[in-house]
């Protein structure tokens, strides 16, 4: 699927006024990598049209070799399709009639076979992409499992999911977004499981992006295709691992590819797929649910923890004997809001700063901020000491939580629930903490509820985002994607 041309311009039946068309369309005299190569085909005038750095020199050296050997009786009459059927020994043969498309085609990255006299063209797909192999993800590192991860080329990422899912029914829609950039798009689904509905939204939040162009790729797409932009819970999934991909696909989900990017989304989702890892399905079930758990608490850890320690603090004559220990033994120069706030901001700037290191200095640069300026910080009485170590406590929550999307929001909001108690007590806790569960609550992915299993309650699929269940044990799909085939043994597959 593509977007349509606004304007078509019909193929000439002279070679002249194509090579006059495309040569200022794409300003041969002044672009030098794309090229236009002019020969004879038994002694019909043609024009080879192509870009320098995506072409494929084997392909097309043979190509060419093959067309100069061809006689004038082969050819004639119906030259373009006798050359198509006869002589062109490739199997990705396209034809067009229209300049316009033309002009796009070549800009993709296939080669243009023009001949005079016929009043179409030929596309040949001999694009070789610059691309680097497949490599483990950054973000998703297990310990065992694959480690191909997702590259910049949309036809390498779709192959890399084919390899898993070799299901006739799963379907890659492409779709060209962007007036100038024209960049590609897989819709990626399983055609007898993906429910038409939620396709068909996202099929149409795709199609209505106006825009010159995606260089942001990914990130670009995702603002245009999910509504309400001010919120920071995110509503599509990323990932870098193909077996994610796959396993959500399975489930109903629909993936979307954009080219030059090696992250993938993943739609419709909940909170709670955020909070998933492939380390937790790569091990036994019981030390899998050990994984999620802690996971669990380092999420609670890195949005709960200063709010709740704030109010013991505010509150120290209501805690029990054995937490009596809890608050700052020594009194500092700014109110405990504030220096919470600052060092909130120094990990941000931290944070910043490593990632704009180069990568043999990020380590060093980390001792230098965590131990030298804290140090010093406690030492000439700027922070109390339990600030640092409770700042600590929340950076490593907020690492360990497996969406980086994820952990941004929920920094947000242990920053926002951070300043309600900070200025309202108590008050301000419970205010803050209804504001956040407010809008978790009317938050929709592509019309699914964000807090399903919670919102609307579903006991037993709580059970599994709780519990890493055996596979074995995960017979059906979930309920809140109404997929056509619900039973993953595929009993219901017509």
């Amino acid at each position: 699927m593509q977007m349509k041309t606004e304007t078509k311009t019909p193929v000439f039946p002279k070679l002249e006024n194509n090579i006059d068309f495309v040569s200022h369309r794409l300003g041969l005299d002044v672009s030098f990598d794309i090229i236009l190569r002019e020969f004879q085909i038994g002694h019909k005038k043609a024009a080879f049209l192509f870009i320098d750095g995506f072409a494929n020199a084997e392909v097309i050296t043979l190509v060419m070799q093959t067309l100069l050997r061809a006689n004038q009786r082969e050819i004639v009459p119906h030259t373009l399709e006798k050359v198509a059927a006869k002589l062109l020994p490739y199997g990705e043969i396209e034809f067009v009639d229209d300049l316009e498309e033309i002009i796009n085609e070549t800009l993709a990255g296939p080669l243009i076979l023009f001949i005079d006299g016929e009043r179409q063209a030929l596309i040949l797909d001999t694009r070789q992409y610059p691309a680097r192999e497949p490599e483990e993800a950054d973000i998703e590192k297990v310990t065992r499992g694959s480690r191909d991860g997702f590259v910049e080329t949309l036809l390498f990422n779709l192959t890399l999911i084919r390899r898993r899912i070799r299901d006739p029914g799963l379907r890659a829609e492409n779709i060209k977004i962007g007036k100038r950039s024209q960049t590609e798009i897989a819709l990626v689904y399983i055609e007898d499981i993906a429910n038409p509905e939620i396709l068909e939204r996202i099929r149409g939040a795709l199609l209505n992006i106006d825009i010159d162009g995606l260089p942001m790729a990914e990130k670009s797409v995702e603002e245009f295709i999910t509504a309400d932009h001010w919120n920071p819970f995110p509503k599509v999934r990323y990932t870098e691992r193909p077996d994610v991909a796959a396993i959500h696909l399975l489930e109903g989900h629909i993936c979307i590819i954009v080219d030059t990017s090696p992250s993938v989304m993943i739609a419709p989702v909940t909170y709670f797929h955020h909070l998933q890892h492939a380390e937790e399905f790569r091990h036994n079930p019981f030390i899998g649910v050990y994984i999620r758990g802690v996971r669990l608490l380092g999420v609670f850890i890195s949005i709960f923890l200063v709010p709740l320690w704030l109010l013991a603090v505010d509150y120290k004559d209501l805690l029990p004997q054995g937490l009596q220990f809890i608050g700052p033994k020594e009194s500092s120069a700014l109110p405990l809001l504030l220096q919470f706030l600052i060092a909130n901001v120094g990990l941000d700037l931290l944070r910043l700063a490593s990632v704009h290191t180069p990568s043999p200095l990020a380590t060093a640069l980390g001792l230098v901020g965590a131990l030298l300026i804290g140090d010093i910080a406690v030492n000439v009485g700027f922070f109390a000491p339990e600030v640092l170590l409770y700042i600590s406590l929340v950076a490593i929550g907020m690492f360990s939580t497996p969406s980086w999307e994820l952990s941004l929001a929920n920094r947000m909001i242990h920053i926002f629930l951070l300043l309600c108690t900070g200025l309202g007590k108590i008050y301000g806790f419970a205010a803050g903490l209804l504001v956040v569960l407010a809008r978790l609550a009317t938050t929709q992915s592509f019309g699914v509820p964000y807090l399903w299993p919670l919102i609307p309650f579903n006991g037993s699929a709580l059970v599994n985002v709780l519990l890493r269940k055996p596979a074995p044990l995960k017979k059906l799909r979930p309920s809140f994607l109404k997929t056509k085939d619900v039973d993953t043994s595929g009993t219901n597959k017509e």
